[in-house]
């Protein structure tokens, strides 16, 4: 079985501990290095709340001496809006043809995958990894309903997650070996506007350089010895 590469692509804005353990359950079960991919500008959502570099920044900070987790940059300073199928191509041109590829996604956004760019061509160049939202159940019959046009694509890919290491591309497999976790962005930027208590929501690397920073609407604090 050949060296897999799984990448998580995300805007990460605030990385939280929702975050590092998706990444670290498809890590040990998948025995592979997660590298975390930081979106720079993605055409489908809103504006982020911190610049790309600030992003990247706490996520350097939220795997630093992690095991098997890494961040990739190379979204953040393409020009032009940021297409998975993109990013995808310059991987697989530098990772070679036989390299097995992973890209992880949301099972919310599996069902606005016939909304991406190129979206079919994803499978030529990498498998598809589909992380259920902790406590939601996600199956076919559930895609077929909300997405009919995604379901007739992954169907005849569907396969279980340990054997996409088997072929470089094409698969689609669904994660659902996930602790129930309360963490998301939009509660926790929602927490860190009003005042709310936030801080054990989020790496206290991250949750440091917010404040030094004064991210998220969060008072910025300063400290001498940073």
């Amino acid at each position: 079985c050949m060296t897999l590469h799984v990448y998580y692509g995300g805007t990460f804005d605030p990385v939280h501990n929702g975050h590092l353990a998706i990444a670290a359950a498809v890590r040990d079960a998948l025995d592979a290095t997660v590298r975390l991919l930081p979106a720079a500008d993605p055409p489908h959502k809103d504006a982020t709340h911190a610049d790309a570099d600030q992003r990247a920044r706490m996520l350097d900070l939220a795997v630093a001496g992690e095991r098997g987790l890494a961040v990739d940059r190379r979204e953040l300073h393409r020009e032009g809006p940021s297409y998975t199928v993109d990013t995808l191509r310059s991987l697989r041109a530098e990772l070679g043809d036989q390299a097995p590829i992973v890209w992880m996604i949301g099972s919310d956004s599996l069902l606005q995958l016939h909304t991406w760019s190129r979206w079919r061509e994803l499978f030529t160049l990498a498998h598809v990894l589909a992380v259920a939202r902790p406590g939601a159940h996600a199956d076919a019959q559930w895609v077929a309903a909300s997405a009919p046009e995604v379901h007739a694509e992954i169907a005849p890919r569907w396969r279980q997650a340990t054997t996409l290491g088997e072929s470089p591309a094409g698969g689609f497999a669904l994660f659902e070996d996930l602790p129930l976790r309360p963490e998301s962005s939009t509660e926790l930027r929602r927490r860190m506007a009003v005042g709310e208590s936030w801080d054990e929501w989020a790496p206290p690397a991250v949750a440091e350089y917010i404040r030094r920073h004064g991210l998220y609407g969060v008072r910025a604090t300063r400290h001498a010895s940073l």
